[in-house]
């Protein structure tokens, strides 16, 4: 068996470090334009599509223009906050880890901490979007709520895009929580 020289050990570690630092940088660039994109995504979406609503048997259908906006739904409204203050977090966050890499261990602590505050924060605001997404795709009957995406395709298809990007970016957060952990269960072995 042969024994490892302190220096080239410390050249391990330099290397591993270095690699765990340009794999943190391309995790917070990736959660950076996830979390953007899918803010941006929802906020365009909207669709305007004509509805027959039948006032009276003896009377015609009346064609009345419907537009779907993702502010008219709250938990879409808070979907695209806690997106935006996950894009602005990951763009201070990025600019952090590029002026100071990982030299102080307070400031890796704390950037770790907000990172999986925004895993909650994204997670939560995807399991809100994903809950009315699946109501305007199936609807309630025990609360008499119907259907919309039947009529709204296009403005639920494109939530729906949002979620799936958004969730992409909850699970690039969740991986920058999990590289500090990977680093102290390696240290200790």
């Amino acid at each position: 068996m042969e024994v490892q020289s302190t220096k080239e050990l410390k050249e391990n570690v330099v290397i591993k470090s270095s690699l765990e630092g340009t794999c943190s940088m391309v995790l917070r660039l990736c959660a950076l334009v996830l979390t953007l994109t899918a803010a941006v995504v929802l906020v365009a979406d909207k669709q305007t599509t004509v509805v027959p609503v039948k006032i009276s048997d003896s009377l015609p259908p009346l064609d009345v223009p419907v537009t779907a906006k993702w502010q008219y739904v709250s938990a879409y409204v808070y979907f695209v906050v806690a997106n935006f203050i996950a894009f602005a977090y990951a763009t201070l966050s990025f600019v952090i880890a590029l002026a100071n890499g990982h030299k102080s261990k307070l400031l890796v602590t704390l950037v770790t901490l907000l990172d999986a505050i925004m895993v909650a924060l994204l997670f939560s605001g995807n399991g809100a979007a994903w809950a009315i997404g699946v109501l305007a795709e199936k609807g309630n009957s025990h609360v008499m709520w119907n259907k919309v995406c039947h009529v709204f395709d296009k403005f639920c298809n494109q939530a729906a895009a949002a979620c799936l990007i958004s969730l992409l970016g909850s699970i690039v957060f969740l991986s920058l929580v999990m590289l500090p952990a990977l680093r102290l269960h390696r240290r200790r072995t």
